[in-house]
């Protein structure tokens, strides 16, 4: 069922799908499902039940190996890398549409597996996804090297090729679409590629990879293997013929990705880890209310598990009370927890037991902290069943506090009041993280000063979370170094080459 079909469907009707649903489990190798070679599984558990949801193959280094001398055969071949770009385009613009035909299958697997809302999955993921592989299929011929100015009797040219074999290493949050920010561009630039989804979601990647062939990519060019993070993601950043890693997760496991890179062959690493992102509101903010609601939504969406999340919300003491009371009544008529297979619901449950129990940690520090609890702080009436956390909002946060400094990833913010936008942007740099952050204001002058001055690699002004695929994304310090989404992306997947020719 199509995108436009899915988002026609009721609650009643998602459910029944759901019922039928039957997963693919195995991984995916040299263009065949098989199990893993010890035949070990793991369970996936749908969030907002409790129940099991399919045991997953659970993976470990003879999978890998087998799945990385499966891509290696296939690049050495030349049947994808050195297919006529034009062929290659082909193949992923109808691998995007089959993504787009089959939307309500990756709706209710990643909705089951994670939590997020349907409606999300529908009029986000999915569409992120298709517009990510449509926007790549563009680029395939438009991969070009150079030739240079040199003397008469020589002559100088550039090639830009791909790297081989890439290994994307992807979150729970957003499953579908983060894969398709690693995969898209690894397989635009003709490389060959490895699939680890996260082992609390990893059913739509087993689908991904069948529509690939279905859509008339060659055996052994999209593999997917499936286990935990431990051991087959582990296995896969030591593997030796892996010539890339393109990693998306927290940044403790980041730095993990560059040591094993180190430890084996010096393969490339990018990585997109935590954040902390503030958005600062001065006080002369355009559009108040409107910047509330950016706020409530930056933090609130897909239940605050978003390496973006509006988690410092630093606000002028002139107008932080209005702010505040602003925020809660938006807040409590924008985001309730409920059924994630129902279209209206704007809150699913967090991804497990140990993530839930994670934010109200934290929760818990908050308020040991000083910091004062206006909105939320535990699990929400009717749903102890699921992994649910309530909105959370704090009010007198310092920035030395650890709800101010550490990621939660969860649906719990802040506000920090500032006198001085020097302050604000002070207090938005004191941070190990820089991958995103905001500023809301009628001063172009102070836009420009924090735009220049605030350390992350993407900022807004009078907006959060806005951009398309031109826009890069990638962040500062802790937060990772790298690119997805964008152009620049294909740098990272290819690499260069001088031929020097002496004509005499």
């Amino acid at each position: 069922m199509n995108l436009e079909q899915a988002r026609g469907l009721d609650k009643k009707a998602f459910h029944k799908f759901a019922g039928k649903l039957k997963p693919e489990t195995r991984n995916f190798i040299d263009g065949k499902f098989v199990d893993a070679k010890k035949g070990r599984k793991f369970e996936t558990i749908n969030p907002a039940t409790g129940e099991v949801i399919a045991s997953v193959a659970r993976s470990d280094a003879a999978d890998v190996d087998a799945a990385v001398k499966a891509a290696r055969k296939a690049f050495k071949s030349g049947v994808w890398s050195k297919m006529a770009p034009r062929d290659r385009m082909t193949v992923i613009y109808k691998f995007a549409k089959l993504i787009e035909e089959n939307a309500l299958q990756f709706a209710l697997l990643d909705t089951t597996d994670m939590g997020k809302p349907i409606s999300e999955m529908l009029n986000i993921d999915i569409p992120g996804a298709v517009m990510t592989f449509n926007y790549f299929g563009e680029t395939v011929d438009k991969i070009e090297g150079q030739v240079t100015a040199t003397a008469s009797s020589e002559f100088h040219y550039i090639l830009r090729q791909p790297l081989g074999v890439v290994g994307c290493i992807v979150p729970w949050n957003y499953p579908l679409m983060m894969a398709s920010w690693k995969v898209a561009p690894a397989l635009a630039a003709g490389n060959s590629v490895i699939l680890k989804p996260a082992e609390q979601s990893p059913l739509s990647g087993a689908l991904m990879a069948k529509l690939f062939m279905e859509a008339g990519g060659p055996a052994g060019v999209f593999n997917v293997i499936q286990g935990l993070g431990e051991e087959a993601g582990k296995a896969l950043a030591l593997h030796m013929d892996v010539d890339k890693i393109g990693f998306t997760g927290s940044t403790e496991v980041g730095k993990l990705m560059m040591v094993y890179a180190g430890q084996s062959n010096m393969k490339r690493v990018t990585t997109e880890c935590g954040g902390k992102t503030p958005q600062i509101v001065t006080g002369d903010v355009p559009d108040l209310d409107t910047a509330v609601q950016y706020a409530v939504n930056g933090i609130y969406g897909n239940q605050g598990e978003v390496c973006n999340a509006g988690s410092r919300l630093i606000v002028d003491q002139k107008i932080h009370d209005e702010f505040v009371d602003l925020f809660l009544k938006k807040a409590k008529a924008s985001f309730n927890p409920g059924d994630p297979l129902d279209p209206a619901t704007t809150m699913g449950p967090l991804v497990t037991k140990e993530q839930q129990k994670r934010v109200l940690s934290y929760i818990d520090i908050g308020k040991k902290e000083g910091a004062k609890l206006a909105l939320g702080g535990g699990r929400p009436k009717g749903f102890d069943a699921g992994c649910y956390v309530s909105p959370t909002l704090f009010t007198g946060v310092k920035n030395e506090m650890r709800i101010a400094k550490e990621e939660i990833f969860g649906p719990v913010t802040g506000v920090i009041p500032y006198k001085k936008l020097e302050d604000a942007i002070a207090i938005a740099n004191d941070s190990i993280y820089g991958l995103a952050a905001s500023i809301w204001t009628s001063d172009v002058s102070n836009a420009h000063k924090a735009a220049r001055d605030i350390e992350a690699g993407i900022v807004w002004v009078n907006c959060f979370d806005h951009g398309d695929m031109t826009s890069i994304w990638g962040g500062f310090k802790q937060s990772g170094m790298g690119r997805d989404k964008c152009l620049e992306t294909l740098t990272t997947v290819t690499q260069t080459k001088s031929v020097w020719m002496h004509l005499g």
